[in-house]
């Protein structure tokens, strides 16, 4: 009986010892936590943060790594933080793919945002808890506002993802449009369960097909004075790009139905075209733990269309979405 309390007591005296440690290195150290909500622009799947609510602040210590980048279009200091904290923070373990904490960090008279991405080697017996994460690069600042009214207003994207993002808004024309939702590649949403399809547009393969676009100057008195309104300078170019449709839950006869209605939507709407024949082609995608593979298949699309097109679908897409052209979750 007294090994048995021994036991027990021992876990108590170590978290003790361990958080009078992690006061001392960081001299009663606290972070402060900033939550943003999930925002997604319908018209091309951009994903920006919004600052919500109130900041919180947490006790723990705080490690840092930098390491100086030098790439091809920056050059940034690439900091990796370790937060060792002496209490579980649930906000930064919830799953909630439409919300999340940043903490924030000065560093050389410079504030870094901190956003964490996993979490571990954890001994509960040691009663502290680790959160790894990376200050949010430069180029990806953007993304996180302070209200959304900073959001944008039109669509980000310049190729023919509005065109295929749009497709469910053609269900009552063309049915299985509306059978599964369609995101962008790189921004479906966390833990999404089939059927849904991933669209990829690679960006090395998108061509001209018109030697130069043309642009229409008719709804400015002086092009050259303030900035006009958003879709004042509309342009157009015919152009072509390679489409990768990735297809998660559908069985064969239900991807062929979608094949035969995305032919169906080209002829009749000439909102894009087919530049190749097409094939419906089954994919491997598996778990070890549960042996067996996904519903996957891809279909890959050499699509030709106007980018004036691409630019009224994304307006319709706006108009659909009310407000500011962005849902918020």
């Amino acid at each position: 009986m007294s090994i048995i309390n021994e036991a027990a007591a021992a876990p108590s005296q170590l978290a003790t010892a361990l958080a009078a440690g992690v006061d001392d290195i960081s001299s009663d150290q606290t972070v402060t936590f900033q939550q943003y909500t999930k925002s997604t622009i319908p018209t091309d799947g951009y994903v920006f943060w919004v600052a919500t609510g109130s900041a919180q602040q947490f006790a723990g210590s705080l490690h840092i790594l930098s390491e100086r980048r030098q790439e091809e279009d920056q050059t940034l200091a690439a900091n990796q933080f370790v937060f060792t904290a002496e209490e579980e923070v649930s906000q930064l373990n919830a799953i909630a793919p439409d919300s999340m904490w940043v903490g924030a960090w000065n560093v050389d008279g410079a504030s870094l945002q901190v956003a964490f991405s996993a979490t571990g080697m954890n001994y509960q017996q040691a009663g502290l808890w680790h959160y790894r994460g990376f200050a949010v690069y430069p180029a990806l600042a953007s993304q996180l506002i302070d209200s959304a009214a900073d959001l944008p207003l039109g669509p980000i994207v310049s190729n023919s993802l509005p065109i295929w993002l749009g497709l469910p808004s053609q269900a009552a024309v063309y049915s299985p449009f509306g059978y599964a939702p369609i995101y962008p590649s790189f921004l479906v949403p966390d833990n999404v369960v089939p059927p849904y399809i991933a669209v990829h547009i690679d960006p090395s393969l998108t061509i001209t097909q018109q030697a130069a676009p043309y642009f229409d100057w008719s709804a400015r008195s002086n092009p050259n004075g303030d900035p006009s309104p958003l879709y004042d300078v509309p342009s157009f170019q015919l152009m072509r790009d390679t489409v990768k449709l990735m297809f998660y839950g559908f069985t064969n006869q239900q991807a062929i139905q979608f094949h035969a209605a995305l032919m169906d939507y080209s002829v009749n709407s000439d909102d894009f075209g087919f530049g190749n024949s097409p094939a419906i082609v089954d994919d491997k995608r598996g778990q070890v733990e549960i042996a067996a593979l996904a519903m996957k298949k891809t279909f890959v699309i050499q699509a030709s269309y106007n980018s004036g097109t691409a630019d009224a679908i994304a307006r319709r897409l706006i108009l659909s979405a009310g407000f500011s052209s962005v849902t918020v979750s």
